[in-house]
């Protein structure tokens, strides 16, 4: 084409492959534990741990919303989001390295901190907003940063964080999951993987466990995919298959999504019980900033804190159009009081919400009506 086209029309045609006369313009799933392998075993696909078709029309159009135009940006596609986190940890680290992770990511990461330990490698935690991690970078061998954060919705500023990585010898893995690569690109920011749970946006219905990582460096790339082949922490090619034709509507969804989370910021940013609000694309966020140099998009994800966890239960009770549900990123919205987990350091009364598909005035009118019943 002659002309650079829009993300929504690549996010619908991205990884198909070439057309051929009366087949399916998106393959079926392959179900396939074996191939025909005679002779030698090369060629691409042999065995089903290894490789599978369904699989590479994902990672490839997984890779052209990653890294649009560049060939040589390699995907590889997980069963979940940890287990694309963990590749990247697990196989670039060593016993004696050391890792700068931030104390306010997602609430697995400390599972990660017991065995990263065990396995002999320091872990270092700092805040993510304020760029906090560079404080405890010398030395590191990785810089795992998660912006915006979950559920805090801090933000860093990646080049500055990459530059200075990059300087002191360091990789940077960026987790992308609430940002998708619509809002954000890690690659293009200088780091050296993307990674995200899938489970979220991208796939955006509530209803699969995926993950994925893409790196440009091809020896990065073959050492996460041997870790993948080494543990099997493979997606089924049901779900690999849900997942691409999910991803021919992620435009339309991000754009209405993330254009009601602001009017939801908007609206909660003058309510009289709500405080703690923050939303990086609200212009008086403290991220905002920041945000807006790198991000294209702000997210569907909202956070603000009630008074106390009774308070905040009486709002989730009284929503109408939000399940009280945890995970985000999907077209129907939901909600919860994090607390509840335990693992968040937050104050009880705090609520993440995902923004759905929802009309923004119903949503918008949903949630100020359940605020003034718990108010009650």
């Amino acid at each position: 084409m002659s002309h650079t086209i829009g993300e929504g029309t690549r996010a619908v045609r991205a990884g198909l492959p070439e057309p051929v006369k009366y087949e399916p313009t998106l393959p079926g799933p392959v179900f396939a534990a074996h191939f025909h392998l005679p002779g030698e075993p090369t060629g691409p696909y042999t065995y089903g741990r290894d490789e599978n078709p369904t699989w590479t029309h994902l990672e490839r159009a997984i890779g052209e919303l990653e890294a649009p135009g560049e060939s040589g940006a390699a995907t590889l596609v997980f069963a979940s989001g940890m287990a694309a986190i963990s590749a990247v940890l697990f196989s670039q680290l060593r016993s004696g390295d050391a890792v700068v992770l931030p104390d306010d990511g997602y609430q697995a990461l400390p599972l990660l901190h017991e065995q990263l330990r065990a396995y002999g490698i320091e872990v270092r935690t700092a805040p993510t907003g304020q760029d906090a991690q560079l404080s405890v970078l010398a030395g590191a061998r990785l810089l795992w940063l998660e912006t915006p954060s979950n559920p805090g919705l801090d933000v860093c500023d990646v080049r500055r964080m990459v530059a200075a990585a990059h300087e002191a010898g360091a990789l940077v893995a960026v987790d992308n999951t609430l940002a998708t690569p619509l809002g954000q690109r890690p690659l293009q920011l200088g780091a050296d993987f993307s990674v995200a749970s899938d489970t979220k946006g991208m796939t955006g219905h509530g209803d699969i466990l995926l993950g994925h990582v893409s790196c440009r460096d091809p020896e990065r790339a073959a050492e996460v995919r041997r870790w993948r082949k080494i543990v099997g922490a493979i997606p089924g090619p049901m779900e690999a298959w849900l997942a691409h034709r999910s991803l021919a509507t992620l435009a339309l969804r991000i754009d209405r999504q993330c254009a009601t989370a602001l009017a939801l910021a908007e609206a909660l940013s003058e309510h009289r019980d709500v405080t703690g609000l923050r939303y990086p694309g609200l212009p008086g966020d403290p991220s905002h900033e920041v945000a807006a140099r790198q991000m294209r998009r702000f997210g569907s994800v909202v956070s603000f804190v009630l008074p106390d966890q009774e308070w905040a239960d009486r709002f989730l009770d009284a929503l109408r159009l939000v399940d009280d549900a945890t995970s985000f990123g999907g077209v129907r919205s939901t909600a919860e009081r994090r607390g509840r987990w335990g693992g968040d350091a937050v104050p009880e009364g705090f609520v993440r919400f995902s923004v759905g598909a929802e009309d923004p005035d119903d949503l918008v009118a949903d949630v100020l009506r359940a605020l003034d019943e718990a108010a009650r």
